[in-house]
């Protein structure tokens, strides 16, 4: 049932051809385009506040992304924010490294208080940065960490009232009340530049199709991780430049009977 659910979303998102609006940091941004459009998504980049409300307004999901914040794309994130709220256009962050510096934290937390965010995705040290909990943070990469993901990811979704997705090995997935964990995926993902970025995209382009937020995740980390597993095996001989082309190829190709086959998922509570 749940596999059928996760099956016909991708349908959606291939067949409405979602516009995802998407304010990203510059390192990925060439990356996140091309593989929403292997998806069969529709991305854009609109970063200018002068028109950031407007297209936010159109699009199916807003993406905002702090890796290489800036105050005028803070403040760009902030006005999208607002509109897409005002329109019910579902508000994806992702808040790169935050704890790392007192700056991306507050940032973080700031853009948390003005938008009414519908989805919150990074890793267990931004998630427990934004949500108060003291973790350790290297850069913007989170490194050994310490505690329980999945009470993280459930307290977080009841303190922040929002959605909680906490990638790593295993993904987890929370609204506070009912939790899943992900076990799709694999290692040489960790080896390129912006593959976490990329999903914080691609769960925008499914909650832009699916209302039901925790399933729209759910879907777009098992479609990811499957996407990854098929590329890793077909450059297993290679290196993460072939994975990484690979990787766009599959976002394209993986089809209802890979999603059949090959999710790994446990429903928590």
């Amino acid at each position: 049932m749940l596999k059928g659910k996760m099956i016909e979303s991708l349908k959606k998102v291939r067949n409405e051809n979602p516009l995802v609006h998407n304010i990203t940091n510059v390192v990925v941004t060439n990356f996140t385009a091309n593989g929403l459009l292997s998806l069969g998504a529709s991305p854009v980049m609109a970063y200018a506040a002068e028109e950031v409300a407007d297209m936010a307004k159109i699009s199916g999901a807003l993406v905002l992304n702090i890796g290489t914040l800036t105050p005028l794309e803070v403040e760009s994130m902030i006005i999208a924010g607002k509109s897409a709220n005002q329109h019910g256009v579902p508000v994806i962050l992702d808040p790169v490294g935050a704890g790392a510096t007192a700056y991306r934290t507050s940032t973080a937390k700031k853009i948390m208080e003005e938008v009414n965010i519908s989805i919150i995705r990074g890793n267990a040290a931004e998630i427990a940065n934004v949500s108060g909990e003291q973790w350790g943070i290297k850069g913007v990469d989170a490194g050994q960490t310490e505690g329980n993901v999945v009470d993280l990811s459930i307290s977080t979704a009841k303190k922040l009232g929002t959605i909680v997705v906490i990638t790593g090995k295993d993904d987890v997935i929370s609204d506070g009340t009912t939790t899943y964990a992900v076990h799709n995926g694999h290692a040489l993902l960790t080896k390129v530049t912006g593959t976490g970025c990329l999903l914080s995209s691609v769960i925008g382009a499914f909650a832009a199709v699916e209302k039901d937020l925790v399933l729209a995740s759910l879907s777009a980390l098992t479609f990811y991780g499957i996407a990854a597993e098929v590329a890793a095996a077909k450059t297993a001989d290679k290196g993460p430049g072939s994975f990484q082309v690979e990787f766009l190829n599959q976002l394209s190709m993986i089809s209802s009977h890979d999603i059949e086959r090959g999710s790994s998922l446990t429903k928590i509570e």
